[in-house]
């Protein structure tokens, strides 16, 4: 993880105003929120293992899934970069009981916190500026 210094942490705006905005940009709300956070998430890479993350508090209402339309004010974290390094082909972990594939059917990155190369702190970089652009 590479956090980002930039200009929209602090900041606070409805969840409408910025889900409408970003997902002009191709952000998503990510799939850890829950109804008093979450964050914006944008791969940056075709293959969705370099991601552009910004992150959010709910100040007042409750985030209720990825619904434009909610009375739900958010303030803005540090945005970071992350790489999910993941395991090609099969887990080597894999176990051939049924009942363990209906338990745990996705296999674990092999690294959730995988090394950034420069460029793509730049392209992560410049992504922000778009957003800060857009938002501020």
């Amino acid at each position: 993880m590479i956090p980002l210094d930039s200009r929209l942490t602090g900041c606070t705006m409805s969840y409408e105003e910025a889900s409408r905005a970003l997902k002009k940009e191709q952000f998503v709300l990510g799939g850890n929120w829950d109804y008093d956070h979450g964050s914006f998430d944008r791969a940056l890479d075709g293959v969705q293992k370099v991601w552009l993350r910004l992150p959010f508090s709910v100040t007042s209402g409750e985030l209720a899934g990825d619904r434009e339309e909610q009375r739900t004010e958010i303030r803005f974290d540090q945005p970071f970069l992350l790489n999910h390094e993941y395991r090609e082909g099969l887990d080597p972990e894999a176990d051939f009981m049924t009942y363990k594939g209906l338990v745990n059917q996705f296999q674990d990155p092999v690294d959730p916190d995988g090394e950034l190369e420069p460029e793509w702190i730049e392209v992560g970089r410049h992504a922000l500026k778009r957003v800060e652009a857009l938002l501020l």
